[in-house]
């Protein structure tokens, strides 16, 4: 089991992270409904303000947005590059991060790599790892269901049948 050391943003830094972004960059986006990567473009779509765009060589569209081979070749800098790629590929993510002049480099759930956020911390990027964006915002926005959806309702209240 290897010992985390690293220490990312508390809950007050991500949402001040996500309250700063405008633009999100997601970095291995699937046109695959079955991919998480799906699922996040899909709320982030139609629950957030946030301008997406989608980072992937091998795709041409992904919900009927078009999709672009490297974040060099987005029209904009991305505020925020939201990674889904093996571990492996990770340090070659942050190298294009920086490269772009992006902000934020978020590591979706599953992918932690400490040499690459201490790295891009250094470069004075905002690192999250191990986080899913969806779950984080809809946390902050009120639209957490366990079920990981937006229920419509920001209640603590039981509802009464």
């Amino acid at each position: 089991m290897t010992t985390r050391t690293w220490e990312g943003p508390g809950a007050r830094e991500r949402l001040g992270l996500l309250r700063s972004t405008r633009t999100v960059a997601m970095v291995g986006a699937s046109a695959n409904p079955s991919r998480a990567s799906y699922f996040v473009a899909t709320y982030l779509l139609s629950s957030s303000d946030y301008d997406v765009y989608f980072v992937n060589p091998a795709a041409t569209e992904i919900l009927g947005r078009p999709v672009f081979p490297s974040l060099a070749s987005l029209p904009v800098t991305p505020d925020l590059v939201d990674v889904f790629r093996k571990p492996a590929d990770l340090p070659g993510v942050l190298d294009e991060a920086l490269e772009v002049g992006a902000r934020a480099l978020w590591l979706q759930l599953g992918l932690w790599d400490e040499a690459t956020a201490q790295r891009g911390q250094a470069a004075g990027l905002d690192v999250v790892m191990d986080r899913c964006l969806k779950i984080e915002h809809a946390r902050f926005h009120g639209g957490l269901h366990l079920a990981g959806f937006d229920t419509g309702v920001i209640s603590s209240r039981r509802r009464l049948a």
